[in-house]
């Protein structure tokens, strides 16, 4: 059986943790703490090193998602979980405006980082105040559509929208699909 790796990483109350949950195939392994601090949004824990879980795609291929943690103060943790990894999903809640700064340097970090497939997964898009698809790309730094990744809308919540998610992370996972 091969293993793939994908990191799902973006702000804090992106929906990171809830899309691990949701995808994966076994109990989730989550390393999480007491929020201490103004980052809580409503939040009792944050993640503070990964979320871990699998998805079987047939007998021959399993992707072990891992979550990031949102904060910058962990960004060592977003440098030893996207090594190895061969695509990453950016969450971004596009009802949370203030956090797009905050998404654009994660992505940048990973831009850094590695030279590998990405998506974009936009959350949050039914929520009052939630910005326009084009207002997310413009601030995320995307002022055409060239080299811009593609972008899915996903609630972390329903099983069949992240499964739908991860089937176009597949498509660059898989040999010649990229």
């Amino acid at each position: 059986m091969k293993n793939m790796r994908l990191v799902v990483t973006g702000p804090v109350g992106a929906g990171k943790s809830t899309f691990v949950q949701t995808a994966s195939e076994i109990e989730v392994i989550q390393i999480e703490r007491n929020v201490t601090n103004e980052t809580s949004i409503g939040k009792e824990e944050t993640t503070v090193a990964f979320d871990f879980g699998k998805v079987s795609f047939g007998p021959e291929l399993e992707l072990h998602i891992y979550g990031t943690p949102g904060q910058s103060r962990f960004d060592f943790m977003w440098d030893i979980l996207i090594q190895d990894a061969q695509a990453y999903i950016l969450l971004v809640a596009a009802h949370r405006p203030n956090d797009l700064p905050n998404a654009r340097s994660i992505l940048s970090f990973m831009e850094q980082r590695v030279e590998i497939p990405m998506l974009i997964g936009l959350t949050h898009l039914d929520c009052l105040g939630a910005l326009s698809l084009e207002d997310i790309i413009l601030q995320l730094g995307y002022v055409n559509d060239q080299n811009r990744p593609p972008i899915v809308t996903v609630n972390p919540n329903l099983r069949a929208s992240v499964l739908s998610t991860l089937m176009t992370s597949m498509e660059f996972l898989i040999p010649g699909n990229a």
